[in-house]
Parts: structure tokens; C-alpha cells; sequence
């Protein structure tokens, strides 16, 4: 299930539509299966924030950002109890990506440690993301990240850090 804000861009003087101040979308992830949907639903969501809006998107930040949904929304369904809601917002180049779930319990991001088995989706996320913050709820949690949009022009990728 899935909602979406978008207001009807206005024409420019140019005859091209202007981009609207809020362009999200929502989607309520109920059970496991909903996380495959919840990462083809931000692919749609950017390949129409493209199409629609002519807002620059480049593969890599589709890719990189069904990688954070993925990686969000999975933790969300593993460790809360209920559903979890799914948010994609454009914002100053950047697509948010935000995830509530019902759980008070704060995930712990683990330094890097090559030896370790398993647990490092939180730090591909905040080593992928221009921003990354963990917010109490009054009920539950939200965890927020951005994508960039697009890559740097001079063909550098845009993320928090080159390697």
C-alpha cells in the first residue's frame, strides 16, 4: 500500500513544468515479502522523479538507494514488532529516505571490523549516504538517509567519502 504527494507543477515561463516543492512517496510495509516492493517502489519513485520532473538521477543513485531501502526496511521488519513505513522525500538533490517502525530500541552502528560476520548493513548505509540520522519517536523510531541524486559531473560518484 502506498501513498504519494504530488502537486501539480505549475508551467514555467518556458512552457516546462516547474518542480513542486514536495515530491514523496509512502509505502507501509507489512510483512516480509513487502521489502522487495518497498525497493521496486524507489526505483519507480526516482525513474519517475526523472521523467515527471526533470530532476537529474543517475543509476548509480537508483542503486545505491533500493540498496539503503533494502538494507532500512529489513532491519525494521527483523527487529520491530508490526509494520514499518517506508517514506521517499526529494530534498536539495538528495532523495530521503526515511523509515519508522514501532520498536524504541536504537540500532548500533559497529565500527568496521573486515573479521566480522554479518551486521555492517548500517555501515554500507552511512558509508553510502550524504547524511544518515536516528530519531526517537513517540512512538517507535525513524531512521533517515540520503541519497544524492545525481553524480558529480566530473564523474566522481557522490556519497559521503571516495574511495
Amino acid at each position: 500500500m502506498s501513498s504519494e504527494r504530488r502537486p501539480v507543477p505549475e508551467a514555467e515561463d518556458d512552457g516546462r513544468p516547474s518542480v513542486p516543492a514536495a515530491i514523496a512517496v509512502s509505502v507501509a510495509v507489512e510483512d516480509d515479502t513487502g521489502i522487495a516492493e518497498a525497493r521496486d517502489a524507489a526505483g519507480a519513485f526516482l525513474s519517475r522523479v526523472q521523467s515527471e520532473y526533470g530532476l537529474p538521477v543517475s543509476g548509480r543513485a537508483v542503486g545505491v538507494a533500493q540498496l539503503v531501502v533494502s538494507e532500512l526496511v529489513t532491519n525494521a521488519r527483523k527487529y520491530a514488532p508490526g509494520p514499518c513505513l517506508m517514506t521517499l522525500e526529494i530534498q536539495d538533490g538528495t532523495v530521503q529516505i526515511s523509515v519508522w517502525d514501532s520498536s524504541t530500541i536504537l540500532p548500533a552502528i559497529l565500527a568496521p571490523d573486515p573479521g566480522r560476520i554479518g551486521q555492517h548493513g548500517l555501515e554500507i548505509v552511512t558509508a553510502l549516504c550524504v547524511s544518515f540520522a536516528i530519531h526517537r519517536e513517540p512512538v517507535g523510531k525513524r531512521i533517515t538517509a540520503g541519497v544524492m541524486l545525481a553524480d558529480d559531473p566530473g564523474g566522481a560518484a557522490a556519497g559521503r567519502q571516495v574511495l
